[in-house]
């Protein structure tokens, strides 16, 4: 009976999903390839609650990913004839604004999917892509205040040491709000990210 009961409780553990709950930081900006936009700038640094659960472990590991988002924005713009002599924005007050260098927040939920493939027991390459809903609190020539979508796809590396899951990845990431409300020419950033997640299951 007592075999039977640590049997059952060894094949549990193997045949549970790992749930790993983790937080990753990073930095990204506006003039890398392949945006490298002359009109503005556009950086920002920003934190990001990792969870991941997998769905599934084949030839490639298939996770699902949440990410509640923090991000800490500066935009300027660059090019005073971007904004054309129709556009609603032109008026020389908002002008003035557009052309001061300002920091502002962006809030955003991401969920997405992980593709995974282990190199090694301890070592694997990834790519992720996550679409969620976004709230920034400053409006640009570019993009409206308030609701947008923040997207983002990447491609990284991990390590696994234990229950610990150590991680880095380029993101490319848009903010736009599907033309909802205008302007909606958006944000484009390139960044790097790290973190380090934890294995709870």
């Amino acid at each position: 009976m007592i075999f039977s009961l640590i049997s059952f409780s060894q094949q549990s553990r193997k045949n549970s999903k790992p749930f790993y709950l983790g937080l990753n930081y990073g930095q990204a900006a506006q003039d890398r390839f392949p945006f490298n936009n002359p009109n503005y700038l556009y950086t920002t640094e920003f934190f990001k609650l990792q969870i991941n659960y997998q769905l599934a472990h084949k030839r490639f590991i298939y996770e699902l990913l949440v990410e509640p988002s923090l991000y800490f924005s500066k935009h300027q713009l660059l090019n005073k004839y971007f904004i054309k002599p129709d556009s609603p924005l032109d008026t020389e007050a908002q002008l003035q604004e557009f052309l001061r260098l300002k920091s502002f927040q962006e809030y955003a939920l991401h969920i997405g999917l992980v593709l995974r493939y282990e190199i090694t027991e301890s070592f694997s390459t990834y790519a992720v892509g996550s679409v969620g809903p976004m709230v920034s609190n400053l409006g640009t020539e570019r993009l409206r205040k308030g609701f947008a979508f923040s997207n983002v796809l990447g491609f990284g590396l991990s390590y696994r040491q234990n229950r610990l899951l150590f991680d880095v990845r380029l993101c490319f990431r848009h903010n736009s709000n599907a033309n909802l409300y205008l302007p909606n020419n958006g944000h484009n950033s390139v960044g790097i990210e790290s973190g380090m997640s934890y294995q709870l299951k």
